[in-house]
């Protein structure tokens, strides 16, 4: 579920430096991964155009990463399970058992419990 040549929307994601989900997006933006901001109370995070909701992004979005609280995750996958993705990589503490149940009975390809950051970094070789 890690490859350059694929887009990354960051549920989550903020201009907080402090906060673990400005160090997810900037970690992977940084690493040369394409990754779209999605937060509705954000412009802009580093350079690129935040988006309010998934659903203004208007192209493919290959894995969703989420940063969010559980009850978020749930609220997104559970409605929007067959918007323009596949794939979802729930970052600890973002995950939560309905959601996993969902992905398992919809076909959904997932990742929990494993943080993207250490993932792309052992995927390198770093």
């Amino acid at each position: 579920m890690i490859d350059k040549n694929f887009t990354y929307a960051v549920v989550g994601a903020s201009n907080d430096q402090n906060k673990y989900w400005y160090k997810v997006f900037e970690n992977l933006l940084s690493a040369g991964y394409k990754v779209i901001p999605i937060n509705p109370s954000e412009e802009k995070i580093l350079w690129k155009k935040c988006y309010k909701k998934l659903q203004n992004y208007k192209k493919w979005i290959d894995v969703i990463i989420f940063v969010t609280q559980p009850d978020v995750t749930e609220n997104i996958v559970l409605n929007l399970w067959n918007y323009k993705f596949k794939k979802i990589w729930m970052q600890p503490w973002s995950e939560s058992k309905k959601v996993i149940l969902f992905c398992e009975q919809k076909n959904i390809d997932f990742v929990t419990n494993s943080c993207i950051m250490i993932q792309s970094k052992n995927k390198a070789g770093i």
